[in-house]
């Protein structure tokens, strides 16, 4: 059995081509955060070319209990459990038990007959049979017409969450029965005819247990996180480790600072009805930086090899047609706002103008972020692997493109 192991440095920042003096505008960017209590802790992690040559920690992951960020805290990586249980759909797409052009209702027959909203208030909407047929590509690439319901931009986000479906509500609901919950509201529009961040990763999670026979949970153990080494993510913790999770915070904005907020999450240490393939998962940085190395790697890590290489480009290329990026395909929504010059793929956004992003990425680079503020990305033209972790909701601040600028202008050689 694999031993749980902390996030470390391997080699020297410049080994890897990082100006150390430089990375100190990062560790004072990431301080000047904590001391201004918008974040409580921070971890950030770098590697190049498969080698890990930045590590820093600062803050609290209990400010109540004064317990220290450490090189084994785990955090909820929320939205992140989506890259990994896309990684799952396209092994069993490589195995040809999944077609990405099959109809979703092949699979789940809850989505043979969608209709998509018009009008009309969330509790009596005008709807329309879809003209469109829903394909498993719609839900992989954020095309399909669903949505969430703290996206708090239309009719149907509001259907959802009288629902029920709203971040901090119970989730006394399985896989299946939130896929099936979902399949009976409107769309928000065509399949395929716009982007719109949504349960579609969920949907594909069910279809995973469909196909496979086994339980998401169990897949993904499987699969993905057992052979990769990942023993520190999984949707539970032990008892013996729940010492090392970070407290959840949220942002208040009374105060302007970061509060605890444990009533927003599920609990992880006991059994939960669901667990999600859009997010539930908690990792650490260690752990998910191997993630990270598979992907930057085509694939393969260490000899495990999850996926072909051809199959991580297709992934990481643009699925929206025609070249258009999120901010030109998307109805207008305070996440599409910030996604000019990126588009998305098969379960990763992939920057596609650095210019129009406002960014020194590399074209190609690709990754996600996560509710509670986590991010990664993957700029393979670099043999850059980044992952960050912290843990404050609903966020009111830029730091994850301020970490991009921060990052890339250390990288001088």
């Amino acid at each position: 059995m694999a031993i749980a192991a902390g996030i470390a440095s391997d080699v020297e920042p410049q080994e890897i081509g990082f100006d150390p003096v430089r990375l100190e505008r990062l560790e004072h960017h990431l301080q000047r955060y904590v001391e201004r209590g918008l974040r409580v802790g921070c971890q950030i992690a770098i590697a190049r070319g498969g080698r890990v040559g930045y590590v820093h920690s600062v803050g609290q992951r209990d400010a109540v209990a004064g317990l220290p960020v450490e090189s084994d805290t785990i955090w909820r990586v929320y939205s992140m459990t989506k890259p990994l249980v896309s990684v799952a759909a396209m092994m069993l797409w490589e195995e040809g038990l999944l077609a990405l052009g099959a109809p979703v209702a092949s699979y789940l027959p809850s989505f043979e007959s969608p209709r998509v909203y018009r009008v009309g208030p969330a509790r009596a909407p005008l709807t329309a049979p879809a003209s469109e047929t829903m394909l498993v590509r719609h839900l992989l690439s954020h095309t399909s017409g669903l949505s969430y319901g703290f996206m708090y931009s239309n009719a149907v986000d509001e259907a959802l969450r009288l629902q029920g479906f709203d971040i901090g509500q119970p989730e006394n609901y399985t896989l299946a029965e939130l896929c099936d919950r979902v399949a009976a509201l409107p769309l928000v529009f065509e399949p395929g005819s716009e982007w719109n961040y949504s349960y579609s990763t969920d949907v594909v999670g069910r279809i995973v247990e469909i196909v496979s026979g086994q339980s998401l949970e169990d897949f993904l153990q499987s699969r993905i996180l057992r052979p990769l080494g990942m023993v520190d993510t999984g949707y539970t913790v032990s008892n013996t480790d729940l010492g090392r999770v970070s407290a959840l915070y949220s942002f208040d904005p009374e105060s302007g600072r970061a509060v605890p907020k444990p009533e927003l999450d599920a609990p992880l240490d006991g059994p939960r009805l669901l667990k999600g393939g859009g997010h539930g998962l908690v990792s650490t940085a260690a752990d998910y930086l191997r993630f990270l190395q598979l992907l930057l790697r085509g694939g393969e890590l260490d000899g495990v090899r999850l996926l072909a290489p051809r199959t991580v480009a297709l992934m990481t290329s643009n699925q929206l047609p025609d070249g258009h990026d999120i901010f030109t395909y998307a109805r207008p929504t305070l996440l599409s706002s910030t996604q000019r010059g990126v588009g998305f793929g098969l379960g990763f956004s992939v920057l596609l103008n650095p210019v129009a992003a406002d960014t020194t990425a590399s074209p190609g680079t690709f990754g996600w972020g996560g509710a509670a503020g986590t991010e990664f990305w993957v700029d393979p033209a670099e043999e850059l692997t980044v992952v960050f972790m912290t843990q404050v909701l609903f966020a009111a601040d830029d730091l994850r493109a301020e970490l991009r600028r921060l990052v890339y202008q250390a990288l001088v050689s």
